[in-house]
């Protein structure tokens, strides 16, 4: 009875297990409903290590000129090789073809005009080496490899060369043949030099080096000149080594007598003919060596290293918390499901080289004391005001804040804001002073924290009232000052206008105009009404400059040169020229829809909304200039908006479709991946813009919509808050079905071609897209503002 009792019937039991089994299933069906909701709401990718999905050699040729080597975000170090190979300038270090001149600690990021820093080097050598300081270069074995944070090199004499870095130290690890001498050669002259001829490169100025009895180094360097055509300036550094030498000995070099020993161990010179370094020569087939900079002092130098690589870390350390600082700060703040790897690895590289400068050189600023923030290596606020410091606002809200307050900073002590800033100095200026448009920006963006927007605003009526002196005179631009500031105010005060005794003059015009719509929005939200009446009125002048009777083909009406006695005949396919012409880096095709505050104006001027069609279509027309090419250039920034302005026009379907040409048939994941420099990433920028779907009008509150490439998009803005963009009926890559069908902003549905940033950006929201293979008329709203129209 016992056990007939225990023992339940066995068909009941095989019940209860089916039963079990289809609630299990159901239950599971459940959570994977939920979690394929949860996933398109909350988009990630497979990879939990973002930097996998980055390429650091795309862009390093073709004039992309990125910079592949180690570097944390914003960091004062970004340690990488320097390559010689005569007559062609190596702007960030890099080159694919040529010998290793050394492997320096400071660097540029897709800068073009002329090679700045390449400063703090270490050049490993085999063997006796005689006469070190004889500019000592070393052929390469073979391709570079680098990941995020760790970068690798091989010299044709044997020595593998790894590379990290954290945010103002570096680490070199040098593993040589087995059985030879290794030596480290630390040559304070080193810099990377310019061979195009414009009185643009970079001079040693003189320097120090001091090996003490533990075997560390210690000195600074002193150099000048440079894109920005900066005086004198000097960089300190420490350095040490994990093995211990089997001799260390200083330098001293010239040309006629070569490198000569010096006994005490200490070298020194004041003179930029007269060179100093060490050399230093191991047994160990392993040396590592750990380098501190500061623009402050040696002390602060090793103070730096000691802190952030201390004595016993190991290279793989540094390298993985590179890749943590980079996952954590940078790329972790736009995720997606999407899984294609070629747009994986344009997105993340994108957004890795858009996040390597400014620098972040907080409590390392030699010019004055200040509990503000600062930040330099700015290359250029000319490239950057359209659409990348938008981007670093929506991403990096917390450094953007700093920058602006640095900026500010700068003014107090030094008289004028940057447009570029680089080694402590401003320069280059090469339109208008387009800080202010950075600082209009931001403030209409909603920027506030501890910024002094009093003395920002301040900032800005300088460069706008006050015409910086001449100094120091510019050879290519001798006319006015290309350091900071407006260097042809007087025109601009005294005519409204700028006459050709400016170089530049009708870019200047346009952008000065767009200068001064920035502060009347700054004046407006500061109720400094008669103020901002008067740069409203202003901002107006780039239409002095519109002549209605100069044709191309067959359209009418372009900004030209003038002078007091009326307009100046040209061809607007011409003259986009360098610094003494009058349109810089552009033509008149391009300048002539630059002034984005006051499009109701110029499509009117243009001949109305079907003749500006026509006109931007003709642009993006093979052939139509009859050259092989575009009018529209790719390459360089003062297009960046145009494929975008057929909003304005009631044809948002051209803006897709011409934005989307441009992205997939200019950017690639390879070397020559970018259409022109870098920029300090405003290049990237462009791209990240167009992957989202929206594109920013700089100075306003205004965003233009166009189509996001993939099904689904997540950006982090920071307190909790996120921009959630999604896509249905596309292909979830941005090749085909890209056009809007209909939208929905925050649940609602939306028929406008445009959106403020209160709408998405302040706190979070949601962009819906239903995209498809054809245009629509979903979009039945009113145009983008033209605030000054």
């Amino acid at each position: 009875m016992k056990n007939h009792t225990d023992s339940p019937p066995a068909r009941p039991r095989l019940r209860s297990l089916i039963l079990s089994a289809i609630a299990v299933a159901l239950l599971t069906m459940q959570c994977l409903s939920v979690l394929l909701v949860v996933t398109l709401l909350h988009p990630v990718v497979e990879a939990t290590d973002l930097t996998s999905h980055v390429n650091l050699f795309t862009g390093t040729q073709n004039g992309g000129n990125n910079f592949p080597g180690v570097a944390r975000p914003f960091g004062m170090v970004k340690l990488g090789p320097d390559l010689l190979n005569p007559g062609t300038d190596a702007y960030s270090g890099y080159l694919p073809n040529g010998a290793f001149s050394g492997f320096s600690m400071m660097h540029e990021q897709g800068t073009g005009g002329a090679p700045k820093y390449g400063t703090v080097a270490q050049l490993p050598l085999v063997g006796e080496v005689r006469d070190p300081l004889s500019n000592k270069t070393v052929a390469r074995a073979g391709a570079d490899e680098a990941e995020v944070g760790h970068y690798t090199a091989r010299t044709a004499d044997g020595v593998v060369v790894e590379l990290a870095a954290t945010a103002r130290a570096g680490m070199y690890r040098y593993t040589f043949p087995v059985g030879a001498t290794g030596n480290v050669l630390v040559d304070v002259s080193h810099v990377l030099p310019s061979f195009r001829g414009q009185g643009l490169g970079q001079r040693y100025k003189g320097g120090n080096l001091t090996i003490f009895p533990d075997g560390h180094y210690e000195g600074h360097g002193v150099y000048d000149n440079g894109w920005n055509r900066s005086p004198d300036w000097a960089i300190y550094f420490c350095g040490y080594f994990d093995a211990e030498p089997v001799s260390n000995v200083t330098y001293i070099g010239t040309d006629a007598k070569g490198s000569v020993k010096q006994e005490s161990g200490f070298a020194s010179s004041t003179s930029g003919s007269t060179r100093v370094g060490g050399l230093f020569s191991f047994q160990d087939a392993v040396v590592t060596s750990r380098v501190g900079i500061s623009w402050i002092s040696t002390q602060k130098a090793c103070k730096h290293v000691q802190d952030e690589i201390p004595h016993g870390t190991a290279l793989t350390s540094v390298v993985q918390a590179t890749k943590a600082a980079w996952n954590t700060t940078v790329l972790s703040k736009v995720t997606t499901a999407n899984t294609n790897a070629t747009s994986l690895e344009l997105l993340y590289t994108s957004l890795y080289f858009m996040h390597l400068i400014p620098t972040n050189q907080t409590g390392e600023n030699p010019g004055w004391t200040s509990s503000e923030p600062y930040y330099q290596d700015i290359f250029t606020y000319w490239d950057l005001f359209r659409c990348s410091t938008a981007l670093m606002q929506v991403l990096q809200p917390t450094a953007y804040e700093e920058q602006i307050r640095s900026l500010i900073d700068i003014w107090r002590f030094e008289g004028y804001l940057p447009d570029a800033r680089s080694s402590n100095y401003n320069g280059r200026t090469q339109g208008g002073s387009n800080a202010d448009n950075i600082l209009a920006d931001a403030y209409v963006k909603g920027v506030r924290g501890a910024v002094n927007w009093e003395d920002g605003y301040k900032a800005m009526v300088k460069d706008a009232e006050v015409a910086p002196p001449n100094d120091p005179l510019d050879p290519m631009a001798p006319d006015s000052s290309t350091k900071e500031g407006r260097g042809a105010l007087p025109d601009w005060l005294s005519l409204g206008y700028i006459t050709p005794k400016y170089t530049r003059a009708v870019t200047r015009a346009v952008e000065y105009s767009c200068n001064d719509f920035g502060l009347h929005q700054v004046a407006s939200g500061l109720e400094k009404h008669a103020d901002a009446e008067k740069y409203l009125n202003r901002s107006r002048n780039w239409r002095n400059h519109w002549n209605p009777e100069q044709t191309s083909l067959g359209f009418s009406g372009f900004v030209v040169p003038r002078n007091t006695s009326g307009f100046l005949e040209t061809d607007p396919l011409g003259d986009s020229g360098y610094w003494g012409d009058p349109y810089y880096e552009a033509s008149s095709w391009a300048y002539s829809w630059a002034s984005v505050h006051d499009m109701k104006e110029m499509v009117e001027r243009m001949g109305g909304e079907k003749t500006a069609v026509d006109r931007l279509n003709t642009m993006f027309t093979e052939g139509a200039s009859g050259s092989s090419g575009m009018i529209f250039d790719p390459t360089n920034e003062p297009m960046f908006n145009i494929p975008y302005l057929y909003n304005y026009v009631g044809r948002q379907d051209l803006s897709v479709a011409q934005s989307r040409k441009v992205a997939k048939k200019y950017f690639n994941t390879g070397v020559a991946g970018l259409p022109g420099n870098s920029d300090a990433g405003a290049m990237q920028t462009w791209l990240l813009w167009n992957m989202i779907g929206l594109y920013p009008i700089t100075g306003q509150t205004t965003f233009l919509i166009h189509s996001p490439w993939f099904e689904s998009l997540a950006i982090d803005l920071g307190g909790g808050k996120e921009l959630r963009v999604t896509a249905t009926g596309g292909d979830g890559n941005g090749d085909s079905k890209i056009y809007v069908q209909s939208l929905k902003v925050n649940g609602k549905q939306w028929r406008k071609n445009w959106l403020a940033w209160g709408d998405i950006f302040d706190n979070g929201g949601t962009l819906e897209f239903e995209l498809g293979q054809s245009p629509s008329d979903w979009f039945t709203g009113e145009l983008p503002p033209s605030p000054a129209s």
